[in-house]
């Protein structure tokens, strides 16, 4: 009864929800990670990819085989109920990290009051390369899902206003710049540590290893064949590549 109490007292009146927006092998976990730093912070699941989608009570409808289907309707009040289990509530900031969500602002936003939306992007070639060696992919597939993810978080930032935006590159190689914005974007997680070691699945290591750009050395594994194929789709889009300050990188 005593813990019943402390907990009622504790449980803040006011949260903010934040969500994490980021297309898959992108650095999503490692900025979880980092976010979850905070002692203001509490992540829906703080295990493997930390994905509020895979908890159980979720899985069943979020983690499906059409789960990147933009037109399947997720019954988000079921899936708040059930967060909110999960989520320390006597905590400001409630945080999830569901990576199909770069779809589905508009329906998350109908069922979460006070939210805040935080949104990243990375070199579409390092992605591509994360997706043919982790699902098997062919290039063209892995290059045409690169593309649809930065057409729907374009659309994020140019929709949303209370959403901060910022690539992995600048969180990677500007820590203490993209830390200022998240802080002035959320001052509660003025204590997020960035000089830690985080254990974001990576191809290198499982071990903690510090916020690292591994762009580069993904980008090499691409064969030259593989190259020309992403560029096959790429060089289509490469309008949507200039927005995020993105190129095209033609086989040397």
């Amino acid at each position: 009864q005593k813990l019943v109490l402390k907990y009622l007292f504790l449980k803040k009146t006011e949260v903010k929800f934040l969500f994490i927006l980021s297309p898959p092998y992108c650095g999503s976990t490692l900025l979880n990670q980092l976010l979850s730093t905070s002692k203001n912070v509490s992540c829906n699941n703080n295990l493997g990819t930390r994905e509020g989608q895979l908890l159980p009570g979720v899985r069943e409808f979020m983690f499906q085989k059409d789960r990147w289907n933009k037109n399947v309707e997720y019954p988000w009040k079921d899936i708040k109920k059930v967060w909110m289990k999960y989520w320390d509530q006597t905590k400001p900031v409630l945080l999830d990290k569901s990576i199909p969500n770069i779809m589905r602002v508009k329906e998350i936003k109908k069922e979460f009051n006070n939210i805040y939306f935080i949104c990243m992007v990375r070199n579409p070639y390092a992605q591509v390369e994360g997706i043919i060696r982790r699902n098997n992919s062919i290039p063209e597939d892995a290059a045409n899902f690169a593309i649809n993810c930065l057409k729907y978080q374009k659309e994020n930032i140019e929709q949303e206003n209370n959403l901060l935006f910022f690539s992995y590159e600048q969180l990677c190689e500007d820590k203490e710049k993209t830390i200022k914005k998240i802080t002035d974007f959320l001052p509660e997680l003025n204590d997020i540590n960035v000089n830690t070691l985080f254990k974001a699945h990576n191809f290198k290591t499982t071990e903690g290893m510090a916020i690292t750009n591994l762009n580069d050395e993904k980008i090499a594994k691409l064969s030259s064949k593989q190259l020309n194929a992403i560029n096959s789709i790429f060089k289509k889009d490469i309008e949507l590549l200039s927005y995020f300050n993105y190129s095209i990188i033609e086989d040397s």
